[in-house]
């Protein structure tokens, strides 16, 4: 069973900095790519930042760029969001997702966490 636990979200004032962990415990055969989305109410799901297990290769969103950093710690099976410059619009549930293998024989699977609140006043 493979579980994703985040992390770090709170409330903070326009400006101000969070950082977001994702924890993906359980059996685990291989890595693939770690992804941070976001919904923010009445709106649907969004695509915010993703990260390539091996390689490190880095996407994120338009609106987010230069402001927000994903990155991984491979030894602690954890991906990170560092969350800087937060503005009211970022408000919202962020989730983490992992696609990931569980054996040599399984297909790859996107895992979801439960997400985390962030919310920026003002």
């Amino acid at each position: 069973q493979v579980r994703l636990v985040e992390s770090g979200g709170g409330s903070v004032q326009a400006g101000g900095s969070l950082r977001l962990s994702c924890v993906v415990s359980g059996r685990i055969f291989a890595f693939y790519t770690m992804s941070w989305y976001r919904q923010a109410p009445a709106k649907e799901r969004e695509f915010v930042a993703s990260l390539s297990w091996s390689g490190g290769t880095t996407s994120y969103r338009d609106s987010v760029k230069g402001r927000f950093t994903v990155s991984r710690d491979t030894a602690k099976n954890t991906v990170y969001l560092q969350m800087n410059s937060l503005k009211p619009e970022d408000t919202a549930i962020y989730y983490c997702a992992a696609d990931l293998r569980t054996s040599i024989r399984s297909a790859r699977v996107d895992y979801w966490g439960q997400g985390t609140q962030v919310t920026v006043s003002s």
